[in-house]
């Protein structure tokens, strides 16, 4: 059979075909080779020989976008029989390893003569890994803010190793990217992180910038590292990618698996990102003072800044959780305070039907109305962020002044800003679980010999993710989505949108990847 005309549901059966990181159509795979004479490929919905799946592939436009794998630049890398085999835990698992046919799609909702479109492989162990246990030396490091969770997942990442492969050589790099070439490290176990996921923080410290690709490189090789787990952000696994495409250049034995870690959410591809439960959960506590506060006295105006630089998910969950939110403001939404349908007006309704009111607003919401006023340089932060004017006590002074200048109407004006205390705490039981379960699909696809690959829930299983996928753009809020709209019902603000803006909104609708 002429290669060229294989879908790619047979490259599925093949441990050693890992297409690139590209979105590929799926009849365009002329070139592909196959490896050590695979099985008999079938169809992956009920084993048809292939020559009957062909055809029903390509009129699906079935796509899977893969990850590299360490055989695609050493091909004679021997494999081993996983010591899960022996495992007493897993002995009870229906079928403990994950099939090389086993994908996750990217849409689930599709219509009946609609393309199956873009699919990622399942993760979960393998039955055969790359790697000899007693051979690993693995290491870990946490870049870039705060985030609930993150001990979590250095524990499980050294808990992981130890407990189902048996590793017991596992490096923690201080402080971030430079901790390679600039700190020093410190020996990981079980024991030694035994307890850290009941606090805030990260137990390997963290610092922005600092990521030095070839001397990183160096270090790794140096060190006889053969396995790296990034935990950071967008900006940090750009990095991973950077380090997994020289380990490649060099052909170095080394796998660099990257764990997603945003507080924002913003995440593209994977349904949310670990930590933002816990802080949609104690951005409630804020709200709740603030509501307490105001209920307490006349014309009382409480106003909560939550995190959400360029995507308002926090302060739009916990605008829906609390119910006691009168008005949320995020990054996505334009607004405009006077005028009629302003922020204003609606300001002034609602004292007079209520008595008090509650404001949400992200901290990247209504930026472009404090630089008008403000004179500030357009300055970046280490990881390249630009550094952000502070909304909260601006719109506290607006509105004040509106009201007791214009309107001659004296306001009780209440201002929280629980930024820092949200990110400081351990994560919940729901995000604990959940850490474990990225930390865990990390461990397996690094011992599988998977690199430059991130992990992550698409659809609610867990997937390995070409890097490029999760950095090409921010996942934001849809404002023509259903869950925008259960928050105007919810809290009956106007939407703000004058018929100047209605474009803008458009253009930045087109943009936005779509929020479930």
């Amino acid at each position: 059979m002429d290669l060229s005309t294989i879908s790619i549901s047979s490259s599925l059966h093949s441990p050693f075909l890992h297409q690139p990181s590209l979105r590929p159509k799926a009849a365009s795979l002329s070139g592909i080779f196959l490896r050590n004479n695979p099985p008999p490929l079938f169809s992956r919905l009920n084993r048809r020989p292939i020559a009957a799946a062909v055809q029903q592939s390509q009129n699906d436009e079935f796509v899977l976008e893969d990850v590299p794998h360490l055989t695609n630049f050493l091909p004679d890398l021997p494999s081993y029989p996983n010591p899960l085999h022996g495992s007493q835990a897993y002995s009870i698992v229906k079928n403990t390893f994950v099939s090389q046919e086993d994908v996750v799609a990217q849409n689930i909702v599709i219509r009946k003569d609609s393309p199956r479109g873009v699919h990622f492989r399942r993760a979960g162990p393998r039955e055969k890994v790359y790697f000899k246990p007693e051979e690993v030396r693995a290491c870990i490091v946490t870049c870039g803010g705060l985030c609930p969770g993150i001990n979590t997942v250095i524990r499980e990442i050294v808990c992981g190793l130890n407990n189902m492969y048996g590793v017991e050589d596992i490096l923690g790099i201080e402080e971030g990217y430079r901790g390679f070439y600039s700190k020093n490290t410190v020996r990981l176990t079980p024991k030694v992180v035994n307890h850290i996921h009941k606090r805030g923080g990260t137990f390997l410290r963290t610092s922005r910038g600092g990521h030095d690709t070839q001397k990183i490189v160096d270090n790794i090789a140096d060190r006889g590292i053969n396995q790296v787990y990034i935990i950071g952000g967008d900006g940090t696994q750009r990095g991973a990618a950077c380090i997994y495409e020289e380990a490649r250049k060099r052909g170095l034995q080394v796998a660099v698996a990257g764990i997603p870690k945003t507080i924002d959410n913003d995440i593209a591809v994977i349904d949310k990102s670990f930590g933002f439960d816990t802080a949609v959960e104690e951005a409630q506590r804020a709200i709740n003072a603030a509501h307490v506060e105001v209920e307490s006295v006349e014309n009382g105006v409480g106003i909560v800044k939550l995190m959400g630089r360029y995507s308002g998910f926090i302060a739009m969950f916990a605008t829906l959780a609390s119910r006691d939110v009168d008005c949320c403001l995020i990054p996505e939404s334009p607004f405009y305070l006077e005028g009629r349908g302003g922020l204003y007006e609606f300001l002034e309704e609602r004292l007079k039907e209520n008595g008090h009111l509650v404001i949400v607003i992200a901290e990247g919401a209504g930026q472009e109305y404090v630089a008008a006023e403000v004179s500030a340089a357009n300055e970046k932060d280490a990881s390249g962020n630009r550094l952000l004017l502070d909304v909260g006590p601006w719109l506290s002074d607006k509105i004040k002044d509106h009201f007791t200048k214009t309107r001659k109407m004296p306001i009780n004006m209440k201002y929280i800003d629980p930024t820092y205390m949200i990110r400081a705490i351990p994560s919940n039981a729901s995000d604990n679980i959940y850490c474990t379960l990225l930390a865990h699909s990390a461990v397996h696809g690094a011992m599988a010999g998977y690199t430059g690959f991130t992990v992550g829930p698409v659809n609610s299983r867990h997937a390995y993710i070409p890097i490029s996928r999760v950095t090409e753009k921010q996942k934001t809020v849809e404002l023509t989505g259903r869950m925008w709209a259960r928050l105007l019902a919810s809290t009956d603000q106007p939407s703000f949108i004058s018929s100047d803006l209605e474009g803008v909104v458009q253009d930045i609708n087109s943009m936005n990847i779509t929020s479930k």
